[in-house]
């Protein structure tokens, strides 16, 4: 195989999904192939062997992983231990007071690190920076042997006020690194120099508790890749859509959380722009959940505090996506109550639905459509299976749902996905148009193995544009792993009016984040076709709470006076608000610094179809159920429909990784790139 491979593998809880692009020729195709959960490394490497036999030619694998989302969801991360400053141990537990249930008073919550391992010493930073007491590094050993004969693995340090001044923390993590065994030695100082006492200690407890798992996992997979022959790079996706290599990844393991689901919006808002759609709503099924963001302008929207699970909060720049148990192996039920209901509890890809005939006996949301004949039974997609059972998937939707709500097999397989396809139309609406947004602005980009499915339906249901599916729905996430740009994100906390602020001081941070960024990206040894520096402020009115994330245009070797801040956040309170609020002091909270290294990104039009007619690409009829009788619907093969194709429904378009489903009252055109775009007739 001639040319220089670049390899985008995302690991999800069903499949895992790879593109690969050979940058020589402009070649690319993809795999997908079952998900080992627990040996994750396994199902990568059988991937990667599918698209390529000879890992010498690869140049570059970029990967979205899950490992450090499920160590936090299953509560399964490594043994930490936390030094906290004198009286402060439990920040970690008491948090904001919230619970898990909203009405009501019961529910607990447990840390990821009990209150054995969670020690103190006495030191005292106060709130401007003053050292009021001095750490006493032969305290922070003997702390240190105290955590490690109990089995701890990795330690954070999270001393009061230590963002405004990191010195005791410092000077602990030197006295810890003489006791340590291994790297994993975290101080809150420089994971988030950030107010706020408890996110701040969630952040960098967490990043600790995956320390030992992520780490260890990376460096499994790395060790497998070299014995193949792989001596390229690996890099790994972050949860605000840019990656970074290993060594950043095993350093602060928090920041993959979600990063599968951040490379697959990173994708969509590639495809979309190109497509002359700025204005999208992503929807990813997958076989565990339905995963929603939205990009408006072209822009995706970061969330700068994200919670995994109840009380486990991580304050690190995070795409934005909601997520709903509502994916293919989305158990259906009926409660207590006698309702329907579909997720949250999913098969999984062990065993899977009961049509993998893998042992499961509870009918999913995959098994409907496959009763329903929009899934090919006798064409599986993933590989692994020669066929799909449907008498199984009929007799467990008969047991569980149709004889205890009185519907046949197959009106019972379409309520379930009515039940469904509600519960995502709720999760699109979230992020619209209870945000202020016009669905008809917007159209729905469906990826994942099971969004093209019920994109018509989510259409019609909210009301939006069009649908959107691009060449690859299925590997969409795998595709934005090899488009996504490199990024480090940088925070310092500043909490002085702008008129207090000392601006010589305030330019130096920009100046030294800005360094620090750089350093790391050529450090990345990644060949970038440019670099973009994003520089903004957490800022609020004097006497507020809640604060309003303000852009600031910054160039290199030009130093920010006040005039200049002051009007970037009066324009964006104004565009947020719609008044300013006169005669009242302007507080800087936060500053950020974002580095940005940007890869070449893939020439969308490789992936059109050349050639080819609509009747080389009809592959027959197939009966499908819908809206309550069955139709004749025309299958055609996806890839062999010529640009400017125009199907009406009902139609099933099949691939490799997806089957799209054309539902009657819509239709279907193939765009210049080859996206499916479906829109009423």
């Amino acid at each position: 195989m001639s040319g220089r491979l670049v390899i985008g593998v995302d690991v999800g809880g069903t499949f895992t999904d790879l593109f690969f692009l050979d940058e020589a020729s402009g070649r690319s195709w993809i795999g997908k192939v079952p998900s080992t959960r627990g040996r994750e490394a396994i199902g990568f490497l059988n991937g990667v062997r599918q698209g390529t036999d000879d890992l010498s030619q690869v140049a570059t694998v970029v990967h979205g992983t899950t490992v450090g989302t499920n160590a936090l969801l299953e509560r399964k991360g490594g043994k930490a231990g936390v030094i906290a400053t004198e009286g402060f141990r439990d920040v970690l537990e008491m948090r904001r007071r919230d619970r898990p249930q909203t009405w009501g008073l019961w529910g607990q919550f447990e840390p990821v690190v009990p209150r054995e391992r969670r020690v103190e010493v006495a030191e005292r930073v106060l709130a401007d920076g003053t050292v009021h007491q001095a750490i006493d590094p032969e305290e922070v050993k003997v702390r240190a042997r105290d955590l490690l004969a109990l089995g701890a693995q990795a330690v954070a340090v999270t001393f009061i006020n230590s963002y405004a001044n990191g010195q005791n923390e410092r000077i602990a993590a030197e006295a810890l690194k003489s006791v340590w065994p291994n790297a994993y030695v975290n101080i809150s100082s420089e994971i988030l120099p950030e107010i706020r006492e408890f996110e701040r200690t969630s952040t960098t407890v967490l990043n600790a508790y995956l320390q030992p798992v992520v780490a260890d996992y990376l460096d499994r997979l790395e060790a497998d890749l070299n014995a193949q022959g792989f001596t390229g790079q690996l890099l790994i996706v972050q949860s605000n859509g840019g990656v970074m290599t290993i060594e950043t990844a095993k350093a602060r393991p928090v920041r993959t959380a979600l990063s599968g689901p951040a490379a697959g919006v990173i994708a969509a808002a590639h495809i979309a722009e190109t497509a002359g759609f700025p204005n999208v709503v992503t929807g990813d099924i997958g076989g565990t959940s339905f995963d929603v963001s939205l990009i408006a302008s072209g822009q995706t929207a970061l969330a700068a505090q994200t919670a995994i699970d109840f009380g486990l909060v991580v304050r690190t720049p995070m795409i934005e996506i909601t997520t709903i148990g509502a994916g293919g192996g989305s158990i259906a039920s009926v409660d207590r109550g006698g309702l329907l209901q579909v997720g949250p509890e999913s098969a999984g890809a062990v065993p899977g639905p009961v049509c993998y005939g893998q042992g499961n006996d509870r009918p999913t949301l995959t098994d409907a459509n496959v009763v329903l004949g929009r899934i090919n039974a006798e064409r599986p997609i993933g590989g692994g299976l020669a066929r799909l059972d449907v008498e199984a998937a009929k007799a467990a939707i008969a047991k569980h749902i149709g004889d205890p709500l009185g519907l046949d097999p197959v009106a019972a397989a379409e309520a379930i996905v009515r039940v469904a396809n509600s519960r995502m139309a709720g999760a699109i609406r979230l992020v619209s148009i209870e945000r202020g947004h016009n669905p008809r602005d917007f159209a729905l980009m469906p990826f994942g193995g099971g969004g093209a499915l019920h994109a018509g339906a989510l259409v019609k249901e909210v009301g939006l544009k069009a649908a959107l599916i691009p060449p690859y729905p299925g590997v969409t996430s795998a595709l934005g792993c090899v488009i996504a740009d490199m990024r480090h994100d940088f925070v310092q906390t500043v909490n002085r009016t702008l008129e207090d602020i000392d601006l010589s001081a305030f330019n130096s941070e920009i100046a030294r984040m800005v360094e620090d960024g750089e350093r790391l990206l050529d450090r990345s040894n990644v060949a970038f076709t440019g670099r973009d520096i994003h520089v903004a402020c957490d800022m609020l009115y004097l006497g507020q709470t809640h604060t309003v994330a303000v852009p600031i245009h910054w160039i290199k070797g030009r130093a920010l006076d006040r005039t200049a801040i002051r009007q970037a956040f009066e324009q964006k309170y104004r565009e947020i608000y719609g008044r300013l609020l006169d005669g009242i002091a302007i507080r800087v909270l936060n500053l950020h610094v974002a580095l940005i290294g940007r890869r070449p990104k893939l020439d969308l039009a490789v992936l059109a179809p050349s050639g080819g007619s609509i009747d080389d690409a009809k592959q027959g009829e197939r009966p499908i159920y819908v809206d309550g009788r069955w139709h004749d619907a025309t299958v055609y093969a996806r890839h062999r429909l010529p640009v400017g194709a125009i199907l009406s429904g009902p139609a099933i378009l099949e691939q490799q990784d997806t089957t799209i489903f054309v539902e009657p009252d819509l239709q279907a055109r193939v765009d210049a790139l080859g996206n499916i775009i479906i829109e009423p007739m």
